[in-house]
């Protein structure tokens, strides 16, 4: 064969071969290895016992509705029913053991994500209310107008006259 062939045939190889010792450094023995044979998924026996130790922090909103019912059906009825309770109070872990009060995330950052106007209404995102979070009241959270349990201006005003 030709030299201009053979060059990269080589080169190639070569290639191939780096790959495989590379794989041979980073790659655990025991990575796609199942129990019956499966060899190409993501499991790894020896690390089994480390996600055992991994604490949950995300838990799902089923829980919190056990003891804050009047919060979760107040919510679940409001236009945030879709946006889960530890979006707004932080991971739950094992509330109410562990911690004993969860944290209330009333920055202004938590809103705007979805509340900033943008300028193209395609998908779902343009029909949220948005505002220039740099000229509406710049300075305040947005709690202290609106109520995150129940956005609704009609029912902003009913709640503040009870």
């Amino acid at each position: 064969m030709k030299n201009h062939v053979l060059r990269p045939l080589y080169v190639a190889l070569a290639l191939v071969g780096f790959i495989l010792f590379v794989r041979k450094l980073l790659v655990p023995v025991d990575f796609g290895i199942y129990e019956r044979g499966y060899m190409y998924g993501w499991h790894r026996k020896s690390n089994e016992a480390e996600w055992k130790g991994v604490r949950i922090k995300y838990k799902t909103d089923k829980g919190c509705r056990d003891c804050h019912r009047d919060k979760y059906e107040e919510i679940s009825k409001s236009g945030h029913s879709i946006i889960s309770c530890e979006n707004c109070h932080g991971p739950r872990y094992e509330h109410p053991k562990d911690p004993p009060g969860l944290t209330v995330d009333r920055s202004r950052g938590l809103c705007v994500r979805c509340h900033a106007h943008i300028p193209y209404m395609t998908g779902g995102r343009g029909d949220i209310p948005g505002i220039d979070p740099e000229k509406h009241y710049p300075q305040a959270e947005c709690v202290m107008c609106h109520l995150s349990h129940n956005p609704k201006p009609m029912n902003q005003k009913r709640e503040a006259r009870s």
